[in-house]
């Protein structure tokens, strides 16, 4: 962690650099794929290898969980080495235990151990304890799990005891990835065929790594659509070593600083291009980005390539419903784009951005309106008009929201005069060394009292 950065109740001032952003970047692991390459490399037969996994509070978090299962994790400087013990080897945990800040876990460890003949109660910081869990809860007691939780089993502290399950159809109302692979889990477990139907299409990370280690998993459909995933029961699975890209959302910061901040040019290296996580790349080149993209590797379970973004001047564009799912954790990030574009953005679709680590749709308007933007909200979405000209000055309040924290550096950074954010050491949920990449590309950020 940078200086910069374990300064929490300081503010940080970012600044437009002197001569735009340039250079080359490598950003950390993804943290979608570290946190399901340890949840399945935990009941893997046998160890398995992590290159590049992301050492974040979040991704950590799950490191902790698993080890609280009774699996040896061995940390080194290349990633991780999780000694599998399928689930036959899971072990009731002594505790509670703490997801953090971790959404991704308190939502996809239900699945792991909803077939386990043991308890296991998991709790986080306030802003899980606020997450909707009836979702999840309710397909996995239909399958023949014990659950329960907090508000009539709607919201965390969860607990969950494992059973004997049985397939079934699972149809969602609204499309995550996170609800889909918890199920997804539970069914490589049931006794017969777990089909999850989802009304667009979402992340399909868990579906790779489990193709990866030999189990049986099918889509119908299109992996950017409306489609029906079909999963079947292993008996073991047999994982090669994993190797992690880089994480498309943390790539994606740098890629909108580009965009807006004048004379900019840089190039992002070995970063994940999975189609179901490049809806802002999509978007953005809508708008008038100049963004050329390369895949360089298809021969692991994830896609990777180069990226290369230069200034560009934006238009408005609409997100609807269906594109919202792949580029969920980016939509603050095409909000900000919107700002400067010209005309009138709208995102609908997208209420499930209120229950995230803050209501990011309510931040969103509120920063943004506050560098003098025209913002109006919906319960689902946002229109924002664009200023081409840009904003002079502004101060963003996190909230601990560390996409938000981001989010106000690049604000900073395309601004005129410098934007204030006020707790910045909350980046390292997802990105730590965030600040010493956003330098390294010509990035200013000084601490004030």
């Amino acid at each position: 962690m940078t200086e910069v950065e374990s300064q929490p109740v300081q503010g940080v001032v970012f600044l437009p650099p002197e001569q735009g952003l340039r250079g080359t970047v490598r950003v950390p692991g993804d943290k979608s794929v570290s946190h399901r390459a340890v949840l399945l490399g935990a009941v893997n037969d046998g160890p398995v290898e992590i290159h590049g996994f992301l050492h974040s509070a979040d991704t950590l978090a799950t490191v902790g969980a698993v080890r609280a299962l009774g699996v040896e994790v061995d940390e080194h400087d290349s990633g991780l080495t999780v000694h599998g013990r399928g689930w036959s080897g899971l072990r009731e945990p002594e505790d509670v235990i703490d997801v953090a800040n971790s959404g991704t876990l308190i939502r996809l460890l239900p699945g792991l151990v909803a077939s386990c003949d043991f308890y296991v109660v998991l709790t986080g910081d306030r802003s899980i304890r606020r997450r909707p869990m009836a979702r999840l809860l309710e397909p996995l007691a239909a399958m023949g799990a014990t659950v329960a939780g907090r508000a009539q089993n709607s919201l965390p502290p969860v607990s969950v005891r494992g059973g004997r399950l049985q397939g079934m159809e699972h149809r969602l109302l609204v499309a995550s990835a996170q609800v889909k692979s918890c199920l997804l889990l539970a069914g490589l477990r049931a006794h017969g065929e777990t089909t999850v139907a989802e009304p667009g299409g979402s992340r399909d990370h868990t579906e790779r790594l489990v193709r990866f280690g030999g189990g049986h998993i099918e889509r119908d459909g299109p992996v950017d659509g409306a489609g029906v995933v079909h999963v079947f029961p292993v008996e073991r699975l047999s994982l090669p070593p994993i190797q992690v890209p880089g994480d498309l959302s943390s790539a994606a910061f740098f890629i909108v600083g580009a965009l807006l901040v004048s004379d900019s040019d840089i190039r992002v290296e070995n970063v994940g291009l999975n189609p179901t996580r490049t809806g802002l790349l999509r978007v953005l080149e809508r708008m008038g980005g100049d963004i050329e993209v390369e895949e360089t590797d298809a021969d692991g379970c994830e896609p990777v390539g180069r990226i290369r973004v230069r200034t560009s001047q934006l238009r408005a564009t609409d997100v609807d419903a269906t594109e919202v799912p792949a580029m969920i954790d980016e939509l603050p990030l095409f909000l900000l784009a919107a700002a400067r574009a010209r005309g009138t953005s709208r995102v609908r679709g997208a209420a499930e951005l209120r229950v995230k680590e803050s209501d990011r749709l309510g931040a969103m308007a509120g920063m943004l309106a506050s560098f003098g933007i025209d913002v109006v909200q919906h319960s689902d979405g946002l229109e924002v008009t664009g200023v081409p000209g840009g904003w002079g000055d502004g101060t963003v309040h996190t909230v601990g929201d560390h996409r938000l924290a981001m989010v106000g550096a690049i604000a900073g950074l395309a601004s005129r005069e410098g934007v204030t954010v006020d707790d910045v050491g909350c980046v390292a949920v997802s990105y730590p060394g965030f600040v010493d990449t956003l330098r390294g590309l010509g990035g200013r950020a000084e601490v004030r009292p």
